[in-house]
């Protein structure tokens, strides 16, 4: 096999975008072969793109018994994403998944189990993994020249949306179409590089609001407090409600600091670290000396044609891929902690009650505007729903 044959479920805003990256060679070992949607619109235009080389299917499963496909990328609401992903992968189909991994962990670690007993590859379109700035904040963390990590504090504010943006489709800000609002649609992304700079936090407290800024039924300002393993504390601001918004994430050590803004890392680093420093300084108003550079990094960012790219050659040859799926897990873990704090009034322990954060999201999908979302079999979660940008 010389190119992965590629099956795209969901021809909607990335789905159409993954459609067209792949239609101008920039994915050069993948061929979509079949695409599958229930708006007729979509589909005809697919099936004009791909100049009707691709087979059409308006049932997901049909698709993948058809025998046209060996990869199936799932672009469709959340709720349907870890459906559809075991649907594939127990046929032995090489999953690649928008994020998020799923709504709620529960569902998210039957994926995961179901990836482990595939043999078929399995990852997540973390893209943001490919940006040149945040590889490098890994790479400077991991590397501990800098120590241990002290604070963390990521203001992502500029995920900015009118209210049209929620109008324009009715699924958008629901419980029972989303599942969720900023955290789950807007800072996927954001968490997952949270947690993969910085790792995952023991306990978090958050204050969410509900239809704040717009008139939606979920969360469009969230403040929230962690506290990690080593004693160390972060903070998470985010909204869509800001204009302009601001997007500053900042790591705090021992031996310095990080900070990441307008598409700069900024490294500070102490001549001595400053549990040292405290330790050996006399002077009650002393403080560490240091110097701030700019981190030099290879410019690259691939993004979504990068994790596609990257994906092929895990099917053809065994190479690594950007982000495996189940890592999906480690952001949503966090989300859900921020809602089921949120929820409760209280602190909230990773690992926390599945069930209980299942059942309270129940509690919102039964009185949510637009419940018919949350219904249906797994042969009618291909609807795109959505228009626009996620």
């Amino acid at each position: 096999m010389d190119k992965v044959r590629m099956g795209i479920i969901g021809i909607g805003n990335m789905g159409s975008g993954h459609l067209s990256n792949i239609i101008a060679g920039k994915c050069p070992e993948i061929a979509v072969t079949a695409v599958c949607d229930i708006n007729p619109e979509r589909l005809s235009w697919a099936k004009e793109k791909t100049e009707g080389k691709a087979a059409c299917f308006t049932d997901a499963v049909k698709m993948m018994d058809s025998g046209l496909i060996d990869a199936c990328l799932i672009a469709v609401p959340h709720y349907s994403h870890p459906k559809l992903a075991i649907e594939a992968l127990g046929r032995g189909i090489h999953v690649m998944c928008e994020k998020p991994a799923g709504v709620y962990t529960k569902a998210v670690r039957e994926m995961n189990e179901a990836a482990k007993k595939s043999n078929a590859k399995f990852g997540m379109m973390f893209n943001q993994r490919t940006d040149c700035i945040y590889r490098k904040m890994r790479e400077i963390v991991q590397s501990g020249k800098l120590g241990k990590i002290r604070r963390t504090n990521w203001i992502i504010t500029n995920w900015y949306r009118p209210q049209a943006y929620y109008d324009s489709g009715a699924w958008r800000a629901t419980w029972s179409g989303e599942g969720g609002g900023v955290l789950l649609n807007q800072c996927p992304h954001n968490l997952d590089l949270w947690q993969w700079i910085c790792g995952m936090p023991k306990t978090v407290t958050a204050h969410l609001y509900y239809g704040k800024w717009h008139d939606i039924e979920v969360e469009d300002d969230v403040t929230a407090f962690v506290e990690y393993e080593n004693g160390a504390t972060g903070s998470f601001i985010t909204t869509t409600g800001d204009a302009p918004g601001t997007n500053r994430f900042e790591i705090t050590l021992d031996g310095g600091k990080l900070l990441a803004e307008n598409g700069k890392l900024l490294v500070t680093e102490l001549d001595e670290p400053e549990p040292e420093f405290s330790k050996t300084n006399s002077r009650p108003f002393g403080m560490p000396s240091c110097k701030t550079y700019e981190a030099q990094t290879d410019g690259l960012s691939e993004q979504h044609v990068g994790v596609l790219n990257r994906f092929a050659a895990s099917i053809l040859r065994g190479e690594q891929m950007v982000a495996g799926g189940e890592e999906g897990i480690n952001g949503l873990l966090i989300s859900n902690a921020m809602h089921l704090s949120s929820w409760l009034g209280k602190t909230v322990e990773i690992p926390f009650d599945e069930d209980l954060f299942y059942a309270e999201l129940m509690k919102r999908v039964a009185n949510s505007r637009r419940k018919e979302f949350f219904e249906g079999s797994v042969a009618d979660l291909t609807n795109t729903y959505n228009t626009g940008k996620p």
